[in-house]
């Protein structure tokens, strides 16, 4: 079939030089797709404390004036590699943890032995996360004064998720401009992220996800699920690689604040009425951000907030019907954000 190209574009050469960023804000009504801008007036003081911003190469935009600023950088990671679990192999993340590390002890030295704080939002969560686990603890303790996950997308899992691989991933997920869903669809579960994220039993138990006329799948039958959709692609490395990440709740040990939103009906079970994968399902909701299960989100708070070392260290915040894309710069949400930021300033 037709072959699409460019839907991450610039991901194959993320550029991490630092380079300023600074506040946020949601642009005009009116725009096809989310965007962002710089506030023309800020009530917030500019941070001392250099921080380091992980997005999506394909989400973040693509015209914003930069103020002179060096306190803010940017750290680009491409959208379709998982970052590994300490002790697993991945060439594309060994490279890019790298240049992350150097991008923070620079940005350390430009300001005066000042520690980061590292902000995440969704998947650029998760990979903050995994970027400080798998630091050593001597170096995160000295180059990293604060995690700040907001919405991660970490292993416990959601399960729009699986809607993605089966049915093929919803439009603010990824965008390619007149393909059809089921071609997209093809091209995602090529990508180690399409599978990254599926439920896992830890969080989800055995209630059913996904429900057929002739079989139900809760998260203990993801592989089996894989193997009915007939994709290859993913079957043989979920189970070589993301299963032993679905129970995988090491904390990160450093302080760290974790923001989620609720209160917007969020998909919690897929109904394939006769069992045909092609066509989009019925839903059935539950509580969330509309990307992200509520369910998930308070396990990370039990399962990784909690743990002994990691508890005095972890606060958490919650805002109310949010989208999950707009916990960055709905107006609401941003200020919680920017006051926490200078609060860890003082």
């Amino acid at each position: 079939g037709r072959r699409h190209h460019g839907v991450l574009r610039g991901a194959d050469a993320p550029c991490l030089r630092p380079c300023p960023r600074g506040f946020l804000e949601p642009a005009r009504r009116g725009h096809s797709r989310p965007q962002l801008r710089l506030r023309s007036r800020v009530r917030f003081q500019v941070p001392t404390t250099p921080g380091i911003l992980l997005w999506s190469t394909e989400v973040y935009p693509r015209k914003i004036r930069v103020p002179r600023r060096r306190t803010h950088f940017g750290a680009p990671y491409d959208f379709r590699y998982a970052p590994p679990l300490p002790g697993q192999r991945s060439r594309v993340y060994s490279r890019y943890f790298r240049l992350v590390t150097r991008l923070i002890e620079d940005a350390t030295k430009k300001n005066q032995g000042r520690a980061a704080i590292i902000l995440g939002h969704s998947y650029g969560a998760l990979v903050a996360l995994e970027f400080v686990r798998n630091s050593p603890s001597p170096w995160r303790h000295k180059f990293i004064k604060h995690l700040f996950m907001v919405a991660p997308t970490w292993s416990g899992g959601y399960v729009r998720a699986i809607r993605g691989i089966v049915s093929g991933p919803p439009v603010d997920m990824v965008y390619v401009p007149s393909a059809s869903r089921l071609s997209v669809r093809s091209m995602w579960r090529t990508f180690e992220t399409a599978i990254v994220n599926l439920p896992s039993p830890e969080v989800f138990g055995r209630r059913p996800l996904l429900v057929t006329r002739s079989k139900n799948y809760s998260a203990y039958d993801i592989a089996d699920l894989l193997v009915a959709i007939s994709s290859a692609n993913g079957d043989k490395p979920f189970r070589e690689r993301e299963l032993a990440k679905m129970g995988y709740f090491k904390a990160p040990m450093v302080p760290m604040t974790h923001m989620y939103g609720m209160g917007v009906p969020t998909e919690e079970q897929l109904v394939y009425r006769e069992g045909d994968f092609d066509i989009p399902p019925e839903m059935v909701y539950g509580d969330g951000d509309g990307t992200i299960n509520l369910k998930n989100m308070l396990a990370f708070e039990e399962k990784v907030g909690k743990q002994p070392g990691q508890r005095e260290l972890f606060k958490s915040i919650r805002v109310t019907k949010v989208p999950h894309s707009e916990l960055v710069i709905h107006q609401r949400a941003l200020k919680k954000i920017m006051c926490e930021i200078v609060e860890l300033n003082r």
